[in-house]
């Protein structure tokens, strides 16, 4: 068995509702602040011709840019409106295939300055910086509309998303917290951690890190000898705060004390 294999699955074993992959395409895009903007070359035709780009949100996940009319990518998109955005999941330091990325791809739109107001305010609260360069006359707000989405959720986890399935979806309510939650953890409650492994996964691990967090359960890397895994442990109950995580997170510690080893709990998705 390879080392960074996990044990096999139970056969009776619970599925453990996680969010679906256009639940979590919303929140890499809300977290997210710059992507790579992928748009077609005027100078060499058919070629992709990649931009870093800040970018903010509408009220259906669609990509709102401030472009000048003198950067490259603006001439191309002039040309051909097709496009893409790529974002990459914020302030991961591990391998980076194991991180989450999201591809939206549409095609961008040119927003008339009369009527951008909403597009300014939804910008300028996500990229405060830019208040600086906004009324310029050179520049522009433009709109990625998605037509299609691809997710990438770590190994083994990728699927299309489409565009209305996208749209429809909200960013998890533990988006915000969710860093701070996985640094208290692994900083302060590595013994936790294992207990978790132990008591709703059937796993002896030596070592348990937690690697997410969401509104349905978590997921931890664990080590066993020399075999490394990761397991996903659902919560008894979706919780939509930090306040709410930490509630459940501690009584799940209190109940792994209590009594013999459980099947992971479920949650209502």
């Amino acid at each position: 068995m390879s080392r960074h294999a996990g044990p096999p699955p139970r056969p009776d074993a619970p599925v453990i509702p996680e969010p679906t992959y256009a639940e979590r395409a919303r929140t890499l895009a809300y977290l997210g602040r710059t992507g790579t903007l992928a748009t077609l070359s005027r100078r060499h035709p058919g070629h992709p011709f990649g931009s870093v780009m800040p970018y903010a949100l509408d009220g259906e996940g669609r990509p709102l840019l401030l472009i000048s009319a003198m950067a490259m990518h603006t001439q191309n998109l002039e040309a051909d409106a097709r496009a893409s955005l790529l974002i990459t999941q914020p302030d991961w330091s591990g391998d980076p295939l194991a991180a989450g990325r999201l591809t939206l791809m549409g095609e961008a739109r040119r927003l008339a300055r009369e009527s951008s107001g909403d597009a300014r305010a939804a910008y300028l609260a996500r990229q405060p910086r830019a208040a600086y360069w906004v009324d310029f006359e050179d520049f522009a707000f433009w709109r990625l509309d998605v037509i299609d989405a691809y997710f990438v959720g770590g190994f083994a986890a990728m699927d299309w998303v489409t565009a209305p399935d996208y749209a429809a979806a909200r960013p998890d309510p533990l988006a915000d917290a969710a860093s701070g939650i996985v640094e208290h953890m692994n900083r302060d409650h590595a013994d936790a951690l294992i207990t978790y492994a132990r008591h709703y996964a059937g796993v002896a691990a030596d070592e348990a890190t937690m690697v997410t967090v969401d509104r349905l359960g978590f997921k931890l890397r664990l080590r066993e000898g020399e075999r490394l895994s990761s397991v996903r442990i659902g919560f008894p109950r979706e919780v939509t705060s930090a306040t709410q995580s930490r509630e459940v997170l501690i009584e799940m510690v209190r109940q792994a004390s209590a009594g013999p080893p459980a099947r992971p709990p479920s949650a209502a998705p």
